[in-house]
């Protein structure tokens, strides 16, 4: 039985959102279930699939939290 745990950002996918939608999720569950049964041949029912939301101070990259490494690559890009 797979078990896949996706981690997301918690700040939407368009404006005025904090949070993927519940359309949005149950396109990432059916879509990970799908390449599950067509790579590894594992039944749908038995694909497990863990979405968990990460606000955005808990999440880091390049040694920095998101929002400041956002805003100093948006600021060496322009």
């Amino acid at each position: 039985m797979p078990v896949v745990n996706i981690q997301i950002t918690r700040e939407g996918s368009g404006p005025n959102r904090n949070a993927a939608t519940e359309a949005e999720k149950a396109a990432l569950i059916a879509g990970v279930s799908q390449v599950l049964l067509d790579v590894l041949n594992k039944p749908l029912e038995s694909t497990f699939v863990v979405i968990e939301e990460v606000e955005m101070a808990n999440w880091g990259r390049g040694g920095l939290p998101t929002l400041e490494y956002r805003r100093l690559k948006v600021d060496t890009d322009t």
